[in-house]
Formats: C-alpha cells, structure tokens, sequence
C-alpha cells in the first residue's frame, strides 16, 4: 500500500540561489524509489507516492539526496494527504472570501507551543493576524506578504528558533490538496 505525499521544499529558487530544477527534483525523487512524482510551481513543491508512513524518514532521505546532487543543504518537509487537507479546512480566516496571496500557511516540523509567539503584540499588526494550527501557521495578510510587518516578526530568529519552517500562499496549499487526492 502507498500513501501520497507533498514534500515542501525551503528556500529554493529564490533570487537565483540554491537553484533546484523541477525537472531534476522529480528525477530525485524518483531515484528514491517514489512514484507518481509530480512537482508544482518552481518554488519546491512535490507530490509523490512511497511504501514509506515516515514522514521524517521521507524528508531525511529527500535532504541527503538533495545535498549529494546539488552539493548544498535544503530543509525539506514531508507531509500526507490527509494533513495537508485536515490544515486546509482547518483554516481559521475565511479563505473562499479571500484572494490567495492575503493568506498563507506555514508549516512547522513539529509542533509548535503558543508561548513561542507570546511578545507579538497582536493589535499592532491589525489588520494582519495570525493563528496556530497543527505543526502550522495560518496568517491573514490583506496587503501581501511582501507588505506584511508580522511576517517579519513572525520570522524573527527568536520566534523561529530551532524549527524547520516552510510558508505556501493559499493557492498553493489549495493545490497540493487537490493533487494529493488524486
């Protein structure tokens, strides 16, 4: 039996740094032994299906193989189907009001206590909010999170220390629903 899976890629692509290629990504993964590889966007997001229910497991493999064919370090992510729908209707703000780019979703290597986050004086950053979920962070942002003073403080070293942490805008987290499923 497989299960499916979103592997969440960090800080690839960007500003022409760690530049991973999708096309190589699928061949990674599918020299890994996965199937049915996928990838969406240029910006490190992969669907595959494994024998594997180790979330970890998946990731470290991802990694060392990452790191052997590209010669640096990338974080990756791993997560099923089923969590990834399970933070997608969980979402606390109202996402089929809203346009993708105001919402976003970070996700955490695990999870994550409130205290973390406790200095952030919500009412300055109004109308922008955050909230926690499972091993995620779902942040409203009306102006984009290219404007968004919290998602500066959200990812402050203090608040971020010591965790894997990867954000997706909603389109994206609404994607990688839809191709896990199927």
């Amino acid at each position: 039996m497989t299960t499916t899976y979103a592997a969440l890629l960090r800080g690839i692509n960007v500003s022409g740094s760690k530049r991973v290629p999708m096309p190589e990504l699928r061949t990674v993964l599918t020299e890994l032994g996965h199937t049915g590889v996928a990838t969406y966007l240029q910006s490190g997001n992969a669907v595959f299906r494994s024998g594997s229910d180790d979330e970890d497991a998946l990731a470290a493999g991802l990694e060392q193989a990452l790191r052997r064919r590209f010669g640096f370090a990338v974080d990756c992510l791993v997560r099923d189907a089923g969590y990834l729908a399970a933070v997608a209707d969980a979402c606390p703000f109202p996402a089929a009001e809203l346009e993708g780019r105001q919402l976003h979703v970070t996700y955490f290597d695990r999870p994550v206590d409130a205290g973390r986050f406790a200095d952030l004086a919500a009412a300055e950053f109004l109308p922008e909010e955050f909230r926690l979920g499972d091993r995620c962070l779902y942040l409203y942002a009306p102006d984009g999170l290219g404007r968004s003073r919290l998602a500066v403080a959200l990812g402050r070293p203090r608040h971020v220390k010591g965790l894997t942490a990867t954000s997706r805008n909603w389109n994206t987290v609404v994607k990688l629903v839809e191709m896990t499923r199927g």
